[in-house]
């Protein structure tokens, strides 16, 4: 069985019992890990003990299929929480899957998870053989014309009535970035006395409030490879009258923590271990990652120590225009062809 939006798939998740197996795929981080803890809510309400797989290069299948016959001393029932980013499980891990999708062992239940969804993976054997004997929820991105109305369900679930208009002006600010919609609505929830609806007239009152708030995703644009975005957020805060060492203030912990994080890789030791160490939620860590692939180590240490110059600069103890600095520092972090501005 195949659902292509969430509400579907999580009304059938409320009314029965657990498939064999759950695929939930799609390129929008947030969709597939919010269906995805759905998912695990309802087996912690079913008794399951849960046990989690990362793929990657080095992942061996042979574990999972131990796990397949493993016995619980504390539960009847298990879940596998099987994530794969990617999507690419190989022919080896293709055939597990199927295997297990003929002859699902009973009590237990197969959920993977993709951050990506494509005609190719669609196609392939496994997700076929999930679609036949389990349920598959793929996602394609949302629409730019569907993201006021997907505001608008997300604001009533946090007990905000708003107008069209305002979804439509939320949705403008967020740029279709759906992570930062959430969090905006989040923020919304804090700024609205719930009591009123929320027209155009207020929604603006409100976003205006929480521009403060803004240097969160300036920090989370750079992480995402957007340089544009992240140059719009940095002259918007100078616009706004934000001063640099707020700005680092807000940028150093994270640059540090992706340095550390770029040594343990580097190493070759557990990056999700780490990740965990260093407190960075499950809804971030694929974009941790991602930043991770555009720069070694190395470079991000430079990036620590430049950002270092940019707060002496910002505080008159040393020559440089702060606010080109930080921006040339955000360009080469989302982009490694701009480190080539840290020199110039």
């Amino acid at each position: 069985m195949q659902f292509d939006d969430e509400a579907t798939f999580l009304r059938q998740l409320a009314k029965a019992p657990l498939p064999s197996v759950i695929l939930i795929a799609g390129v929008e981080e947030l969709r597939v890990i919010e269906a995805a803890d759905a998912v695990r809510a309802k087996a912690r309400e079913q008794g399951c003990e849960r046990s989690i797989h990362d793929v990657d290069g080095r992942f061996d299948w042979d574990d999972l299929v131990a796990d397949f016959s493993a016995m619980s001393l504390f539960a009847s029932a298990r879940l596998l929480d099987v994530r794969a980013p990617e999507g690419k499980l190989g022919k080896e891990g293709s055939d597990v899957i199927a295997d297990f999708c003929k002859n699902p062992p009973p009590g237990i239940t197969l959920l993977l998870t993709c951050m990506e969804w494509s005609k190719r993976l669609a196609e392939s054997a496994w997700v076929k053989a999930i679609g036949k004997g389990g349920q598959v929820l793929a996602m394609w991105a949302l629409p730019r014309h569907k993201l006021p109305d997907w505001l608008l369900a997300r604001l009533r679930a946090r007990g905000i009535d708003a107008s069209h208009d305002a979804a439509e002006l939320l949705a403008e600010r967020v740029e279709g970035n759906l992570l930062a919609a959430a969090q905006e609505v989040d923020k919304l929830a804090l700024l609205a006395d719930g009591k009123q609806r929320v027209d155009l007239a207020r929604m603006q009152q409100l976003v205006a409030d929480s521009s403060r708030l803004d240097v969160f995703k300036l920090v989370d644009a750079a992480l995402a490879g957007d340089a544009a975005r992240s140059l719009r957020i940095v002259r918007g805060l100078r616009g706004e009258g934000e001063q640099v060492p707020a700005l680092v203030g807000a940028i150093a912990p994270q640059l540090l923590q992706l340095a550390t994080l770029a040594s343990v890789a580097a190493r070759g030791g557990d990056l999700r271990a780490a990740m965990t160490a260093q407190r960075i939620w499950d809804a971030r860590q694929a974009q941790f990652r991602r930043a991770l692939e555009r720069h070694d180590a190395a470079t991000w240490e430079s990036f620590a120590i430049t950002l270092g110059g940019i707060d002496r600069m910002a505080k008159g103890r040393a020559d440089g225009d702060p606010w080109l600095a930080l921006e040339r520092l955000l360009v080469a972090i989302a982009d490694p062809r701009g480190r080539r501005l840290l020199v110039a």
